[in-house]
């Protein structure tokens, strides 16, 4: 008859397998998820884009997510519609990506368990976690669907999209301040470390710069208040007009364009038609910076035994500089006004995102010690030892940091503004990469185009004709 001990040590064995197996499956079934490359994957669909192939670029969008679902691969599909000019399929795949942040959010006030990720991202990658969104991403989204309506000549609509950047703002707000303080309460307990300026070898300075830190947060765009303010006024409503371009002044001091548009407001508003349109010229230049996964040797002790587990964090890659870029509008030269930096915009994100981060890989780290701890101290029950090792050895290969990020937005983001004749214009962008001369439209007593370029081509949003008033 078998001893106590023995039949606790077949128990015991039992679970260990058991957990080790389930484990095993997992990193098996997330495997080619965890090693797939989201920046090598957006960079040949950028790549066809810039050539000014916008349905290659889907063609390669659509190869890389055969399921052709997915809030990450809506907002890239919605981008290279936009491009493409398909502005009513580019508002269906971003209305399906904001459904499905809304319901995120209307399904329970913030949790970190939920923030945390699913179990998988504990023990192998935060890869394996459904996408959440930037916050920058998120009111950018709601931004260019209200440049989308605008291209299509609808300001009703456009005032709607545009008016919940303005909500959604401060719901970001209010779960950032929840967020802050529950991430340093689990890290205390946890033990995790909660700064990225103590891991070594990790390059501080692209998140820890004067730019960035000038940032007040990682989602009020100056562009998103200022085109607030210009929809509101193009459709009569000068109190909620000046409020945007206060906020967008205060986003972006020293700009002339912007103290242009809140002193000159009234004035404007009560000046008769005089047969000009009065026109919001966007450029945007060069892509979202790309997330690359990097590793860090970590030494952890468990059982008294050192061990040594690589961890993998996020690092965001230097951009290309953007282009300086020349607006010429019928032979006349308009000076752009810098407005957003996307590019700043995401580190500031990721240097907020870093504690929960660091939360994450904590507690995969010291699953992947205790496996092997597991592996070295096993002297008798080789079997748990041996699938110890290998479930061990099995999470440091597949850890890898998420390096998914909507990186179809621009880089850079500038604006002009002037007063131009209904009719048409022609514009020419000059750059470094060369010159491109596009004709736009204008009708009605306001417009916004927006202007795309991607190396050498040029992509215009221009509006329809019809009059905002």
């Amino acid at each position: 008859m078998p001893s106590g001990k023995s039949i606790w040590r077949s128990l015991l064995l039992s679970r260990v397998l058991g957990s080790l197996l389930a484990i095993g499956i997992g990193l098996c079934a997330a495997g080619c998820a965890v090693v797939r490359s989201y920046d090598h994957e957006l960079n040949g669909t950028l790549e066809q884009a810039s050539l000014g192939s916008v349905d290659s670029a889907i063609r390669l969008l659509d190869a890389s997510n055969p399921e052709r679902t997915g809030l990450l691969y809506q907002l890239e599909l919605g981008m290279l519609q936009r491009l493409g000019n398909r502005y009513g399929e580019s508002q269906k795949a971003w209305s399906a990506a904001s459904t499905g942040i809304q319901a995120a959010q209307a399904a329970g006030p913030f949790d970190l368990a939920k923030l945390m990720g699913a179990a998988g991202s504990y023990v192998v990658s935060d890869k394996l976690r459904v996408y959440q969104p930037h916050d920058y991403e998120q009111v950018l989204l709601l931004t260019y669907m209200a440049l989308n309506y605008l291209a299509m000549g609808d300001f009703d609509r456009a005032r709607v999209a545009i008016k919940q950047t303005h909500e959604l703002e401060a719901e970001i707000a209010a779960a950032r301040e929840r967020q802050v303080a529950e991430v340093r309460e689990q890290a205390s307990r946890r033990g995790a470390r909660s700064s990225f300026k103590e891991l070594s070898g990790y390059p501080i300075e692209t998140l820890d710069n004067p730019e960035v830190n000038s940032l007040r947060n990682s989602y009020q765009s100056a562009l998103a208040h200022y085109l607030a303010g210009f929809i509101y006024e193009a459709l009569g409503e000068p109190s909620l007009a000046a409020p945007g371009y206060r906020l967008a002044n205060e986003l972006q001091p020293e700009q002339p364009v912007l103290e242009e548009a809140l002193a000159g407001l009234d004035e404007r508003l009560a000046a008769p038609d005089d047969g000009m349109t009065d026109v919001l010229l966007v450029v945007g230049t060069g892509s979202a910076p790309a997330l690359q996964s990097r590793q860090f040797n970590a030494p952890l002790i468990v059982n008294n035994r050192m061990v040594f587990v690589p961890v993998a964090f996020p690092v965001l890659t230097r951009s290309a500089p953007s282009p300086a870029v020349q607006l010429v509008v019928d032979g006349r030269n308009l000076a752009l006004a810098p407005l957003t930096s996307i590019d700043l915009m995401a580190r500031r994100s990721l240097h907020d995102d870093m504690p929960m981060i660091m939360l994450r890989a904590t507690v995969r780290s010291t699953t992947s010690a205790a496996l092997q701890y597991q592996a070295q101290s096993g002297r008798n029950d080789g079997g748990v030892a041996l699938a110890a090792a290998l479930i061990g050895f099995g999470i440091a290969a597949l850890s890898s940091a998420d390096d998914r990020t909507w990186r179809a937005l621009p880089s850079e983001l500038a604006i002009a503004r002037t007063r131009l004749p209904r009719g048409e214009h022609k514009v020419l962008l000059q750059s470094l990469e060369g010159q491109q001369e596009v004709p736009i439209s204008l009708s009605g007593r306001y417009a916004v185009v927006d202007f795309r370029l991607l190396r050498r081509q040029v992509f215009v949003c221009a509006p329809k004709a019809t009059d905002a008033r």
